[in-house]
């Protein structure tokens, strides 16, 4: 059984996860070590602070999505800001842009990105991006604001990549990096040095090969693990004793 295995971004505080008082222990007995659970709506931030104050190895993301920001107020900013101050609260996020479904008003998500990048560096908090559709929108608020965190579920290239990595910034890697059609993610994969790397599920979504299809869960790392060490030229126990350490020093844990 491998050990060490750190899910650096996790949704178990919504819908899909009624059972996660059954699955979270088992995850937790069979080599997970930490999750950060991650928020996407002031709905689900305050359902994360609750998820994580019951878990000793499960930390809370606080922040608004791209596709929910055209509902935030300045109360749910000073929300945040009280939820801050909780000790399991470890990042904010999910924030950033999202050009794919554009949910929002694209002048709207940028309005919140920025008032969330903000917000982490008054807190002095590391962020948890979210990008699709728009590498260059993204990177140019990562290099006006220069945050510390991750561009998690990276889709952009190696190129972009390496720009992103000069920032100072993590790079995470969800179960698209097992797709048969993911060259990409391959590529950029290779790019990122392993004490930069992060390993994550974004589950309840993007179930690695063999697995696609099914609900995502914390255990199915194994297999998103296989494939990035096998690009990484590392063992897989190596990769996760790696991405451990880069997940505590990044959300300054301690396990």
């Amino acid at each position: 059984m491998y050990q060490n295995i750190f899910d650096s971004h996790a949704h178990y505080n919504g819908k899909d996860f009624e059972d996660r008082d059954e699955l979270l222990p088992r995850l937790f007995s069979s080599g997970v070590c930490g999750i950060i659970d991650v928020a996407s709506s002031m709905r689900s931030t305050r359902r994360t602070v609750e998820l994580s104050a019951r878990y000793d190895t499960v930390y809370s993301a606080i922040g608004v999505h791209p596709n929910e920001v055209k509902d935030m107020t300045d109360e749910d900013y000073e929300t945040l800001r009280e939820l801050s101050k909780l000790p399991k609260v470890v990042a904010i996020g999910e924030i950033g842009f999202d050009f794919y479904w554009d949910a929002s008003d694209r002048d709207i998500q940028r309005e919140h990105f920025e008032r969330q990048l903000i917000l982490a560096r008054e807190l002095d908090l590391p962020v948890i991006i979210h990008s699709r559709d728009a590498a260059q929108e993204t990177y140019d608020l990562l290099e006006k604001y220069r945050p510390r965190g991750v561009v998690h579920c990276y889709s952009g290239s190696a190129e972009m990549a390496q720009e992103i990595l000069k920032l100072g910034m993590y790079i995470g890697f969800t179960g698209v990096v097992t797709f048969k059609n993911a060259k990409k993610a391959v590529k950029a994969a290779a790019a990122v040095p392993m004490d930069r790397l992060l390993i994550e599920t974004d589950c309840p979504y993007m179930a690695p090969e063999p697995t696609r299809g099914v609900r995502c869960d914390s255990s199915m790392l194994v297999h998103t693990g296989k494939k990035l060490a096998e690009i990484k030229g590392v063992d897989l126990q190596g990769l996760f004793n790696q991405t451990r350490q880069n997940a505590c020093e990044l959300f300054g844990i301690s396990l």
